[in-house]
């Protein structure tokens, strides 16, 4: 088992979506065999795990103590894709949730009260899927930031006009304080918050072809130790290894879900 460490956390600052609006606040899973789902991402990231507030069929991943990730055993029921999806954070949700519509978006769940809290499933202009969270976090912040995931990254057509829908529904680069601030770095767009990138939007090879690869997604990227470590945990439990190189590989679970481990050095 590949067991993953991170250092200790700051006393908990931040509590709720309104201090880091726009930024990713957690990421989750959707799974049709949960413990085998556990018993995967405990091999490969080293998680822990523990009962959540929704029931039985939700489980909260830790790393050292932290809560990181939500998994949800619904794919069969709900005929869900099996995926990560990210979410961010946001002051209303039923605010954000009518400007995605407005601008072409669609609103897939909710936004439905989950104490404690509100969320939504929506998906962008060109289908890629993300989530909205209003309310109290799992965690503070930090200690999220330094226990799992490096930063989200959306593979899409256009880079820049997924930055303006993005920017419009998500407050991004607005006039409020604390907002998240966008640069543009060549083909790529990237966001910060408090400094740290967070996300990252790059256009590629997305026209419309069967390959899930290829098409508009969010990709999760975790941060850790040993990049070639994770792939052979990934190939020993059931998954697969997409792509790998010395600092970064793309990995897929036994159910099929997509996700990035990613070098802390390359952070």
């Amino acid at each position: 088992m590949t067991q993953h460490r991170t250092p200790a956390a700051h006393p908990a600052e931040v509590v709720s979506t309104d201090s880091v609006f726009g930024a990713p606040c957690w990421v989750s899973l959707t799974s049709r065999d949960l413990p085998a789902t556990e018993a995967f991402y405990s091999a490969v990231l080293g998680w822990q795990w523990r009962s959540a507030k929704l029931g039985e069929r939700f489980r909260i991943a830790l790393a050292d103590g932290a809560p990181v990730a939500g998994i949800a055993g619904m794919a069969g029921m709900w005929q869900a894709a099996v995926a990560w999806t990210p979410y961010f954070a946001v002051r209303s949700a039923d605010e954000v949730a009518g400007r995605v519509q407005e601008r072409g978006g669609t609103v897939a769940v909710g936004p439905i009260s989950f104490p404690p809290g509100r969320g939504a499933l929506l998906a962008d202009r060109d289908g890629a899927t993300f989530g909205i969270w209003e309310g109290s976090l799992f965690t503070d912040w930090e200690t999220w930031r330094r226990a799992a995931p490096a930063f989200v990254r959306l593979h899409t057509r256009d880079a820049f006009d997924a930055a303006i829908f993005y920017g419009e529904v998500l407050d991004w680069a607005s006039a409020r304080p604390g907002c998240c601030e966008v640069q543009y770095e060549g083909e790529e767009v990237v966001l910060r918050s408090r400094g740290d990138i967070v996300a990252r939007i790059e256009s590629g090879a997305v026209e419309s072809a069967p390959d899930p690869t290829i098409r508009p997604h969010w990709q999760v990227h975790f941060s850790v130790p040993e990049v070639a470590a994770c792939a052979r945990a990934a190939e020993l439990h059931g998954g697969s290894v997409l792509r790998e190189g010395p600092d970064e590989a793309v990995l897929r679970d036994p159910d099929g879900a997509q996700f990035t481990v990613t070098s802390r050095r390359e952070r």
